[in-house]
């Protein structure tokens, strides 16, 4: 008997195509095969559609999105932090001091610019990401960072008006989502990465919002497994919201 086809129309509000479906080599634990439908919403969408979507584990890149559903590995937690219960460690608020006195900060929409493939490239050569791939261009920087299905923006940081690190950010209903930052490597003594989140943190209690999304926490892959330093954090654990404290066992 044949395998039944697999579903090319989720039922969801938005509905939402799946374009691609297919197992692949994990980019994270090479040991592991990876699954990662992604999606594509048929309209751009609201706050409030974003937010559920978040809730149940959901990531999002370009126009797309994606939620893990491997075939024999776990590994992959979604997280957040509940932007209330958040306290920063002593070498954060070290990190967050620093970075005020020397980083500028700019909120603004997304742009693609030359300026800032360069940099992106720059920070995967220099981190040892890019596994001989070749240098992204304009277009293909625009398909991964510059388009959007839902509210985004960018956070940018510069130091004497040069530019040294970018965050894309979603906005949903009752939080932001941090969705992908890159920066110099040059200036990865001040934990441009951290500072990012800090103002992602910062930004959240502004304007009044619950949580901020991380992506994915991912225990045996050091480049993941470095956001559970921010504590008191959420992980979404068989469908339910488990906290993680310095003090105590989920």
């Amino acid at each position: 008997m044949s395998a039944p086809p697999q579903r090319r129309v989720i039922v969801a509000s938005p509905p939402e195509l799946v374009v691609h479906d297919a197992p692949s080599p994990c980019p994270y634990l090479p040991e592991e095969t990876s699954r990662l439908p992604l999606r594509l919403p048929i309209r751009r969408l609201q706050r409030s559609e974003l937010e559920q979507r978040l809730g149940a584990g959901d990531r999002r890149q370009g126009l797309m999105l994606y939620r893990t559903a491997c075939p024999s590995c776990l590994a992959c937690e979604p997280i957040r932090i509940d932007v209330q219960r958040f306290r920063p460690g002593r070498t954060q608020r070290r990190i967050e001091r620093r970075g005020d006195r020397e980083i500028e900060f700019e909120v603004g929409p997304l742009e693609p610019t030359l300026e800032k493939v360069a940099l992106y490239n720059k920070h995967k050569r220099g981190r040892g990401l890019s596994s001989g791939e070749r240098a992204i261009d304009l277009d293909g920087y625009t398909a991964f960072l510059g388009e959007s299905c839902c509210d985004s923006f960018e956070l940018r940081y510069r130091i004497g008006g040069r530019l040294i690190g970018v965050a894309v950010v979603d906005r949903a209903e009752d939080s932001l989502s941090a969705v992908y930052f890159y920066f110099d490597p040059e200036h990865e003594s001040r934990s441009p990465g951290v500072y990012s989140v800090l103002k992602q943190l910062q930004l959240c209690r502004r304007w009044g919002l619950r949580h901020l999304y991380l992506g994915l926490y991912i225990a045996r892959c050091a480049s993941m497994a470095y956001k559970r330093r921010y504590l008191p954090h959420e992980r979404l654990l068989d469908g339910r919201w488990v906290t993680f404290d310095r003090d105590q066992s989920p």
